[in-house]
């Protein structure tokens, strides 16, 4: 089945607004909320859940819940942020900062990330990619010093030998000319999606998510390269076959959806991460307006520890557009028709000297 496009806004070029309907099962409606969603073909056979219109119900406490009496976590949320992953070393040893160090470290990180500047000459210039328009790594950045809460210390574990052997062996295969594109990192190829993971992570631009919710099935739809990863949560038993984004099951604890996700295709796009990585997420509303999204990284092919982050998600008003990374991957073609050249020129003989 072919996706059908609904609406044809941009925000800007490759970016087209669109909607996701899924037919099949009826999704929750969340009033005040825009229905957006795009149609992705994986979806569809694996999942027919359609984006229909329902009653949110109200608990006792305030929280939106759907019908079947769970928090409604359904909506667009943003997690872009400036703040770090890891600890920046000037904090040393500070877990928290406060309000006035987070708005000054805020500050600073905007004018370091200032991309309209044109200091530091015209090889730098040319690096910085696009002018500052075309960057969304957020405004404001939390109290904490880094998205990692575990270790305390906001520092990701160390990389095990295995891992340092296997990522310097696809660094020097990146640093050859390549044969194909087949030799390039998947998120080059446009086959992964960057901050989308799983698990997701701050970037530098589509730091959103759609989240479709039924009484059986969740989707997450990544804006960056329009992921949608559908999460069951009926108990079904997994399938055990490989995915780029591994194979998820959800399920409720009290108001807190847990998601495990195993089976990954390696080499995953997440930190080096391998296909023996679990990952465990969990969301939970905090208020209405903000949803706390935790996930912990288990892979001791890759690290000496597990290690956990939480990135707080703030309610968007804003409509998910398509990422049409395939279509617009200029880059792709720049470094294959480059490698070409490359081997051309080194196939010209040498003028020796009199």
């Amino acid at each position: 089945m072919q996706p059908t496009l609904k609406g044809s806004a941009y925000r800007r070029p490759g970016y087209r607004q669109t909607v996701i309907a899924f037919p099949g099962e009826a999704a929750y409606a969340n009033p005040g909320m825009k229905q957006t969603a795009l149609f992705s073909s994986v979806a569809l056979l694996a999942l027919g859940v359609l984006a229909a219109l329902g009653a949110t119900v109200q608990a006792q406490s305030g929280a939106p819940r759907t019908p079947d009496g769970k928090p409604d976590l359904q909506g667009t949320w943003s997690f872009a942020t400036l703040t770090p992953m890891q600890r920046p070393k000037e904090f040393g040893t500070k877990a928290v900062l406060t309000p006035e160090e987070a708005k000054k470290y805020a500050e600073d990180s905007l004018a370091r990330r200032n991309m309209d500047t044109r200091s530091g000459g015209g090889a730098v210039d040319v690096e910085r990619a696009y002018n500052d328009f075309w960057w969304d790594f957020g405004t404001t950045a939390s109290l904490r010093t880094s998205l990692i809460i575990d270790p305390p210390d906001g520092q990701q574990p160390a990389y095990t030998p295995e891992a340092q052997k296997r990522m310097a062996a696809q660094f020097a295969g990146l640093r050859r000319p390549a044969e194909g594109p087949e030799d390039r990192m998947l998120a080059e190829r446009c086959i992964v999606g960057f901050n989308a993971g799983p698990p997701m992570a701050p970037s530098a631009y589509n730091n959103n998510v759609q989240i479709v919710q039924t009484k059986d099935n969740v989707v997450l739809l990544n804006e960056m390269v329009h992921d949608a990863r559908v999460v069951p949560l009926d108990g079904r038993p997994r399938t055990k076959v490989t995915r780029w984004a591994g194979e998820s099951r959800g399920r409720w604890e009290g108001d807190t959806l847990v998601v495990e996700t195993v089976d990954f295709k390696g080499p995953t796009s997440f930190g080096g991460s391998s296909e023996r990585m679990k990952l465990t997420e969990k969301f939970r509303l905090d208020g209405g307006n903000t949803l706390l999204y935790q996930f912990t990284v288990e892979d001791p092919a890759t690290w000496v520890r597990p290690w956990t982050a939480e990135i707080p998600m703030a309610r968007s008003a804003e409509p998910i557009y398509e990422y049409a990374c395939h279509e617009g991957n200029h880059g792709m073609e720049g470094i294959l028709k480059g490698a070409r050249m490359d081997e051309k020129q080194a196939a010209k003989p040498t003028t020796g000297s009199r």
